[in-house]
């Protein structure tokens, strides 16, 4: 990577804590004092998204993070970045229709889990360990199941196995599986749209120092049309026919207060993989940024127990 990099990567890794100061509307408010430094990368023959690469101590082991749908690697990692990288280097991309993540033609899982691989590649990490939360779960999933060579251990965060359950869910996703193909075309440029009229890297308010303003700035570079062509290709996931045929440390945290992905799914999840070792976050689906004192913890001793059986 360019010197630009190596000095970001250099910056990046003396960053302060974010504190919490108050509630807001339920939100929590924290001011930012100084972030990890991140910059735009090419993947070759797929495109450039915004990568941020914190080195961690001498010899830790490499965590990529995933983030979920409907943000951006910084607004889903950040609280618990601190915390990570003083054991592991850490490793974080905006992935395909987020942020300023790659602009495709269409949103695919599989184009998803193709895009980690090349990032391993660019940042030279034959075995990462991934570390998924909701979406980034499923595509940590994939990724194990399509590279197992490449992939020294998963953490699945708040993620499940499959959405095609029961005949509300089956009604909701068929029906948005349809939606997105009718509307892929649109979703794709409304999704390019939006990219070219993002800044060049993402931007935070020094002046205020607000993470609240930084969040909906995050969040204002994600498409609707777009996410609703991701739920669609979402809805149709499901491992449960290779699940079982994993051979990586594995770990899942679950969030026992979740209403988006049935906690009784995340507890099946676990099961069906060889090896898999539980851990809880009493918290709901937002928990990476709205209840950090329950996730952080929980995703700690989950990236410790997966690097402990490299």
């Amino acid at each position: 990577m360019a010197d630009r990099n190596t000095a970001n990567q250099q910056g990046a890794a003396r960053f302060s804590a974010a504190r919490p100061l108050r509630r807001r509307l339920g939100v929590r408010v924290t001011r930012l004092n100084q972030v990890p430094a991140g910059t735009m990368v090419d993947l070759p023959g797929r495109g450039r998204t915004y990568l941020v690469d914190i080195p961690g101590p001498d010899g830790a082991p490499t965590l990529i993070l995933l983030h979920g749908m409907v943000t951006t690697a910084m607004l889903n990692w950040f609280p618990a970045l601190e915390e990570l990288s003083g054991r592991y280097r850490v490793v974080l991309f905006d992935q395909r229709w987020h942020g300023h993540g790659i602009r495709s033609p269409r949103f695919d899982l599989d184009d998803l889990a193709e895009d980690v691989i090349a990032v391993a590649d660019l940042v030279g990490v034959e075995r990462p360990i991934l570390a998924g939360y909701s979406m980034g779960g499923i595509v940590a999933q994939l990724v194990a199941h399509r590279f197992p060579g490449r992939v020294g251990g998963i953490v699945l965060c708040a993620t499940t196995y499959r959405f095609r359950e029961t005949w509300r869910e089956r009604a909701f996703h068929g029906g948005m599986g349809a939606f997105g193909r009718l509307t892929s075309g649109a979703a794709s440029r409304r999704v390019t749209t939006i990219g070219e009229r993002l800044p060049g890297l993402p931007q935070i308010s020094w002046e205020t120092g607000r993470l609240d303003r930084w969040a909906r700035s995050e969040m204002r570079s994600v498409s609707g049309w777009g996410m609703a062509r991701a739920i669609a290709e979402l809805g149709a996931f499901d491992s449960s026919s290779w699940l079982g045929t994993l051979k990586v440390p594995a770990a899942v945290v679950v969030t026992t207060r979740d209403r988006a992905l049935p906690v009784h799914r995340q507890l099946e999840m676990a099961k069906l993989i060889p090896g898999a070792e539980l851990f809880l976050a009493r918290a709901g689906h937002a928990a990476c940024v709205l209840e950090t004192d329950a996730f952080v913890p929980a995703l700690l001793d989950a990236c410790a127990a997966v690097a402990a059986r490299l």
